[in-house]
């Protein structure tokens, strides 16, 4: 039996599965050559499930059924970590996720989290969609993965329990849960906050329960992880925009005729377009209710003073990551 992704009254969602027949019936699933098992851990609103079903349509279409994805969201089948260890074994054949464990699997994924690393969104589409993103993704190769498309996570701000945030100083003392990524932990200890790594499952009962004063992430996550019921300020830094990269397990991959393989890749890539304008109109409208829920916005932090910060951090990781890359990041128009 396929798994069957409810929509549980989310409006956006149910329209699009509705639209898109994503969700289809068993003799569907039961037609296809290539089951693929695919586990993410936002929710069923998030743009990752949104794009993920628009992306299982479109495949299951193109290859006129013979590969059929099943989407398991809201950390289903484990976190972050434990997904990329099983695209390794073969046991999840397919995810999108944060940049947040990659460093672990390809050290050089780390370069993208360098903080104020792009200019914009746009330049950070150019550089991704490009030589350089495509170089990073096939780096994922000699670790059993098969590195497809670079999705959107977004720009990430830091939301507090105790005090609003306007400048770096602002941070001192506080105990902020940072991805477990080391240029996250040391950007943050630059700031003079407590940067705590921690996987995702356990922040939001530790910021309730106060053993955290804060966060950061991108508003899509602070709105539909609910983080407004256990944080009261929202600081829009944009500090480091973070890309979602849709990865595959190279042994499913494998399995796949070429013919197969040019759809699911394809395809993946130009499901990027729209996941990215899910993603950017969501946070438009999820600005407005965040603040409707009771957080104060701090629309115009110094963002000059925290990429002032930061820039012993971005200099410090950039020769990590080789200065050549970095710039030619950097100089990408």
């Amino acid at each position: 039996m396929p798994h069957v992704l409810r929509a549980h009254g989310v409006a956006l969602l149910a329209l699009l599965a509705a639209a898109l027949g994503v969700l289809g019936g068993p003799a569907n699933i039961r037609a296809a050559e290539f089951d693929l098992v695919e586990a993410h851990t936002t929710t069923e609103d998030h743009p990752y499930t949104l794009g993920m079903v628009r992306y299982a349509q479109l495949v299951r279409d193109r290859t006129g059924g013979r590969v059929a994805i099943q989407i398991h969201h809201s950390r289903q089948l484990g976190d972050e970590r434990q997904v990329v260890e099983g695209l390794q074994l073969g046991t999840i054949h397919l995810t999108v996720t944060s940049t947040g464990p990659l460093g672990g699997f390809v050290p050089e994924m780390n370069v993208l989290d360098l903080p104020f690393l792009f200019r914009d969104a746009s330049h950070a589409y150019k550089v991704l969609d490009g030589a350089i993103g495509r170089g990073l993704l096939d780096k994922f190769d000699v670790i059993g993965i098969k590195g497809l498309a670079f999705w959107e996570n977004g720009f990430r701000h830091i939301t507090t329990s105790k005090k609003a945030i306007e400048r770096p100083g602002d941070l001192k003392g506080l105990k902020i849960r940072v991805m477990e990524n080391r240029v996250h932990q040391a950007a943050f200890r630059q700031l003079g906050a407590d940067a705590t790594p921690m996987a995702w499952g356990e922040v939001f009962t530790s910021l309730q329960q106060g053993l955290l004063d804060g966060e950061e992430n991108p508003i899509p996550i602070i709105s539909t992880f609910k983080l407004y019921e256990v944080q009261k300020y929202l600081s829009l830094t944009g500090h480091v925009y973070s890309p979602a990269p849709v990865l595959m397990s190279k042994k499913s991959w494998d399995r796949l005729p070429s013919d197969l393989q040019k759809i699911v890749l394809e395809t993946a890539v130009e499901v990027a377009r729209v996941q990215r304008s899910m993603n950017r109109a969501q946070e438009q409208k999820q600005l407005g209710e965040l603040r409707a829920q009771g957080m104060t916005v701090i629309e115009n932090p110094d963002r000059a003073a925290f990429r002032e910060a930061m820039k012993p951090v971005f200099e410090q990781f950039q020769g990590q990551f080789g200065k050549d890359l970095v710039q030619r990041i950097v100089n990408s128009k």
